[in-house]
């Protein structure tokens, strides 16, 4: 794209952001993103280890957290132009935050809720406030402009194609692979027509995965992985992606995050 500059972004559940600063660290000096998104940080706006990143150049942070649980995070070497937090979630958790980027790209990071064990909303109170939220989050894009250049990323915690799966067979019970799941996150990204950044590099028929289990005893061997992790982009920013990565290799680093980055480059 003539006159254009690259973007190199990523997201990651890291699980904690002060229990794995290390590794956020390594990770940034090793790929040196232009902005960083995090999932999970778990930690109070106030607590947050916001002197780490900026000694890495990080030092516009939009944080939105709260005491032990979930909290979103953008990082990023250049200021924003606005940054602030939609509610999409009914129970006032910190699962979302919002900035416009330099160049006037809007970006969403989302965590979307886990949704427990149990997929019947009338048994599971998780399972009925994940679906709340997915809802949510069709009706919110679905007024936005889909020429308006946009990014979302985050741990949407639904494997929504059967090849984000281990086994789409066996995981059709189990939440995160659901069809109800898979249907209300395809209807927020056909909402503003959003392309599934990985999957436009990687075809459908093709196996990948952002998140390996804890409970696995050897991750690597039993491979029994979901494509949790997610970056869309808008017809605003058609023809604008270079390239995506999995960062695979860091599931296997010492007390890793049970997800890894995913890593996507444009020319915006």
């Amino acid at each position: 794209m003539e006159g254009s500059e690259s973007l190199k972004i990523a997201t990651w559940n890291i699980n904690s952001v002060r229990h794995r600063i290390h590794l956020v660290t390594r990770f940034l000096r090793d790929e040196q993103p232009d902005v960083l998104c995090l999932q999970e940080t778990k930690v109070l706006n106030e607590l947050f280890p916001a002197e780490a990143f900026r000694k890495l150049g990080y030092v516009h942070q939009a944080i939105h957290g709260q005491k032990a649980y979930h909290g979103v995070a953008i990082l990023a070497k250049k200021p924003f132009r606005e940054s602030g937090v939609q509610d999409f979630c009914r129970e006032g958790h910190a699962r979302h935050m919002g900035v416009t980027l330099d160049n006037g790209v809007a970006l969403h990071n989302f965590y979307v809720p886990a949704g427990g064990d149990i997929p019947d909303p009338a048994k599971n109170e998780k399972f009925a406030h994940k679906l709340h939220f997915l809802a949510e989050m069709e009706k919110f894009f679905a007024k936005r402009k889909k020429s308006d250049p946009a990014i979302l990323v985050g741990d949407l915690n639904v494997a929504p194609l059967e090849n984000d799966v281990w086994s789409h067979k066996q995981l059709l019970d189990i939440v995160s692979h659901t069809p109800v799941e898979t249907k209300l996150l395809g209807a927020a990204q056909a909402a503003l027509d959003w392309t599934d950044a990985t999957r436009h590099f990687i075809p459908p028929y093709e196996k990948i995965y952002s998140w390996w289990s804890y409970r696995a005893a050897d991750w690597e061997a039993s491979d029994r992985g979901r494509r949790l992790d997610h970056v869309w982009t808008s017809p605003g920013l058609k023809g604008a992606l270079t390239s995506q990565k999995i960062v695979k290799k860091m599931r296997g680093w010492q007390k890793a995050s049970d997800h890894v980055p995913v890593v996507v480059e444009l020319s915006v």
